[in-house]
């Protein structure tokens, strides 16, 4: 866009989307950016139904306990809390009065979320409002997920992301992966967020990148309804908060 166009955007509209995702292996056969490019493709339809700015995807972000696996990726959680306040004041002072943050990495949720106290602390009644949505959050997403992939879903390298860039982006079948290996509901409320251990004791813990999850039952028909399923969840949250 031009920056007159953008001014033009300003005149009857006050937000804009935000897609956050992170840059770290994805298992066997997920793309590295699975994040960054599920957030993007979902942020990139939504804007299109809604007709909302969609800014560059942030894909350098927290990912500490995958840099064991080669194309990893990582910034500090201070590091990227920093630049995340400093974009959001920017758009602030740019006229976007709200900013709605599509996520598609949990370790990006914690920084995000201190960062936006911060701005409020620092900036008051002036500071745009932020919404921080997770794609995953949604009923009918999270109904069509357990649908699909039930406790094979699991945490990381999910068969639900990874349906999703087979669809948009690429497939993957170059390497197998391994036997699927479970892990408890207690231990994928515990890690939530991606509260994993260090690089090295995680890799140790799951060798293939996989964590509960079975990512060779995705698909790219499972991918466009997983989508599409998202897409029109985020849209009627995006419009409800930009019309509050």
């Amino acid at each position: 866009m031009t920056t007159g166009e953008v001014e033009d955007y300003l005149k009857h509209s006050p937000g804009v989307i935000l897609p956050v995702g992170s840059l770290e292996q994805h298992g066997p056969i997920g793309l590295i950016g699975t994040d960054a490019l599920c957030a993007e493709r979902i942020a990139t339809l939504v804007g299109g139904t809604v007709d909302a700015i969609v800014a560059p995807t942030l894909c350098y972000t927290p990912a500490q306990f995958n840099m064991s696996f080669s194309g990893t990726v990582s910034v500090a959680a201070k590091v990227f809390l920093s630049y995340f306040e400093a974009i959001i004041k920017s758009f602030g002072e740019q006229g976007f009065q709200r900013v709605y943050v599509l996520n598609a990495h949990g370790a990006n949720l914690a920084p995000m979320q201190a960062a936006m106290h911060d701005i409020y602390s620092e900036m008051g009644i002036k500071a745009p409002l932020l919404r921080i949505k997770s794609w995953w959050d949604f009923d009918e997403v999270n109904a069509l997920r357990t649908e699909l992939y039930g406790e094979r879903e699991g945490l990381h390298a999910t068969p639900s992301e990874v349906a999703i860039t087979q669809y948009t982006d690429r497939i993957v079948k170059n390497e197998l992966p391994s036997a699927y290996r479970a892990v408890s509901s207690q231990f994928i409320r515990d890690h939530s967020g991606d509260k994993h251990d260090p690089a090295v004791l995680h890799r140790a813990h799951f060798p293939d990148g996989q964590v509960g999850s079975d990512s060779a039952l995705a698909t790219p028909e499972h991918g466009e309804l997983l989508l599409k399923a998202a897409a029109e969840s985020v849209a009627k949250d995006y419009l409800a908060f930009v019309h509050a």
